[in-house]
């Protein structure tokens, strides 16, 4: 009945745990590539999917990390490896749920913010995914690889077809 809310989070990069460190995460947008198409009889336009959009994981951490530091520049498109897991609990009856997203891919952007003495600071991370898989209380609801082109919802794989027909 009510809504389950996200009770705590945490991250791991690489196998490093951000306990304490991470502050807030945006998951990436599932968005399709849509173009408009209007043929001869038909009375207006209808969008044709052209596949996904590309993947963006957005973090920040409290502090310093030299790790992420170390990460930026990496040569290979799905060289750093992150594992999110958020605590999420239903208020009505109390039950947790464990929702993990795993990715692979390479920060994009590092945003040192604001140094002041005495004050909070704060890391902005982007990093850009070739791989993302959405888990749900061990149960896989969205695996996405850009790069093998599996795109499976709820354990249907929405372009088996289209890999096979291109011998893959």
């Amino acid at each position: 009945m009510f809504p389950r809310k996200l009770k705590n989070l945490n991250l791991f990069n690489e196998g490093s745990e951000y306990l304490g460190q991470i502050a807030e995460l945006t998951p990436p947008k599932i968005s399709h590539a849509m173009e408009d198409w209007r043929g001869g009889g038909m009375l207006g336009a209808v969008k044709i999917d052209h596949g996904l959009e590309a993947l963006e994981f957005e973090w920040t951490i409290g502090g310093f990390s030299s790790q992420v530091v170390g990460q930026m520049g990496i040569s290979q498109i799905d060289g750093v490896l992150i594992r999110a897991l958020g605590a999420f609990q239903a208020e009505d009856t109390g039950a947790v749920s464990s929702v993990e997203l795993v990715m692979r891919g390479r920060h994009q952007e590092l945003d040192f913010g604001t140094w002041k003495p005495g004050d909070d600071t704060e890391k902005k991370v982007k990093t850009v995914l070739t791989y993302y898989k959405l888990i749900v209380d061990g149960r896989e609801l969205l695996e996405i690889d850009m790069i093998a082109g599996i795109y499976r919802v709820n354990g249907v794989d929405r372009y088996a077809e289209i890999r096979a027909a291109i011998g893959g």
